[in-house]
């Protein structure tokens, strides 16, 4: 009995072979999160700043929460312009029947 090799790029499911993502709803989220995320970043570093050591949340839980928004909002941005590129380079293609 002869066994075949698989190649890494052929298909072994039965997904569809014009399957795309969902790049409105991605572009949509980012639309919302990205400044959402921002203005957590910017509530919470200013809010940081004025507390003082004994308060609750402490400065520190406060500028960790400000950094987490932070590299959130800068996720969502990359997320955004990989749609934005993934778009502007599929325009040129047509879809196979």
């Amino acid at each position: 009995m002869r066994h075949e090799r698989h190649r890494p790029d052929d298909r072994t499911g039965n997904e569809p072979t014009t399957a795309r993502s969902a790049l409105g709803l991605r572009v949509a989220l980012s639309a919302v999160y990205v400044p959402l995320f921002v203005v957590g970043a910017v509530i919470f570093g200013f809010w940081a700043s004025r507390a003082r050591p004994g308060d609750s949340p402490s400065p520190t839980v406060l500028s960790v929460l400000a950094i987490v928004c932070a590299v959130l909002a800068l996720l969502a941005l990359a997320d955004y312009a990989v749609v934005q590129r993934r778009r502007k380079a599929g325009r040129g293609r047509t879809r196979p029947r």
